[in-house]
């Protein structure tokens, strides 16, 4: 096995419910030779606490997750960097398979495949979402990257708060090419509700902005409503298994790119 030393980087904000189990996840990396850095965003609840009895390394930094990404991978001293949120959950062979692949296929990036779990009806929909962006290069973005690449190209755009994941991806993949794993991450979504996932879509709608700025295309792939709904339907078997859940993810998304237009539209307006 590698002796290569990772640092896994989490950026933190009122995350008391999820951040044990994410960093106990990380305690069971068949991989050892990790550092964890949290990065939090003055949290008002015990997430800084709770964070301490796992790590040393833990700082208080923001605004938002580029910047505080960026902040964690200078206080790294790992050889390759993980970029993790808190609300996720590592299957044991991930940083694993991630050190071997990178190590062999001599590339600057790794992709993790995520799926996602949850309580509640809604949360069942976002699962079905996910499975049908696994494998799918245009909207999957890389987490874990050589430090030495990812201090090459400047890291996380620091003025994106919206899609910064898909341009730092991009970027690396195209200097210094990308591979993937098969372990994979589960992102934990909670007792998710309609309401709750159409306030987040239209949030980061609000900031996306920066990132289509950045894009050569008119309409980058991954912000593609249309590109994103013919991918559903690219396997309905899969996606009316069962028709109520199937439906109810088509509903879901309908919502999500009805207020995120809204949203993307709202930040056009001049502010007062």
């Amino acid at each position: 096995m590698s002796k290569s030393s990772v640092s896994v980087i989490i950026a933190t904000k009122n995350e008391e419910k999820n951040i044990e189990k994410c960093l106990i996840s990380l305690k069971e990396q068949t991989y050892k030779n990790i550092e964890i850095i949290v990065v939090d965003n003055h949290s008002k609840d015990r997430t800084r606490v709770l964070a301490k009895k796992f790590t040393t390394k833990v700082f208080t930094y923001g605004p938002e997750r580029s910047s505080q990404r960026n902040f964690g991978a200078r206080k790294a001293t790992g050889e390759y960097l993980l970029f993790i949120d808190a609300d996720m959950r590592l299957s044991k062979n991930v940083i694993k398979a991630c050190v071997e692949q990178i190590e062999k296929q001599k590339v600057g990036e790794v992709v993790i495949p995520e799926d996602s779990e949850g309580e509640g009806f809604w949360a069942k929909c976002k699962s079905l979402e996910k499975k049908f962006y696994q494998g799918v290069d245009w909207i999957e973005a890389a987490r874990f990257f050589s430090g030495s690449i990812f201090k090459s190209v400047s890291g996380y755009d620091n003025n994106l708060i919206s899609g910064e994941d898909w341009d730092l991806s991009e970027r690396v993949k195209k200097r210094f090419g990308s591979t993937r794993i098969i372990p994979h991450i589960i992102h934990y979504e909670g007792r998710l509700s309609l309401l709750k996932t159409i306030r987040k879509k239209y949030y980061y709608s609000k900031m996306i902005k920066g990132f289509t700025a950045k894009s050569k295309d008119k309409i980058p792939a991954q912000v593609d409503v249309v590109k994103r709904f013919k991918l559903f339907f690219t396997n309905p078997k899969k996606l009316f298994k069962d028709p109520i859940l199937g439906v109810g993810m088509l509903f879901m998304k309908m919502c999500e790119y009805a207020v995120g237009i809204w949203g993307y539209i709202f930040s056009s307006f001049p502010k007062k």
